[in-house]
């Protein structure tokens, strides 16, 4: 009687090259593809939008 392990969640693809991603480096498949993405936040290529600030009526520029 042998029994089959179901695996936890699907292997996804790794967000830099495409290819299959390991449990060691997840989401990604390499210490390469991880380090160019730590790179990219780090360079601030990577921007999470916030809230968009207003200005307020008195506030035309001048000083």
């Amino acid at each position: 009687m042998s029994a089959e392990v179901t695996p936890l969640r699907p292997r996804r693809k790794c967000p830099e090259c495409g290819q299959a991603s390991e449990r060691a480096h997840f989401p990604f498949c390499s210490p390469r593809c991880k380090a160019v993405d730590l790179n990219r936040w780090l360079s601030g290529a990577y921007v999470i939008a916030g809230p968009e600030e207003e200005s307020s009526p008195g506030d035309d520029g001048r000083g």
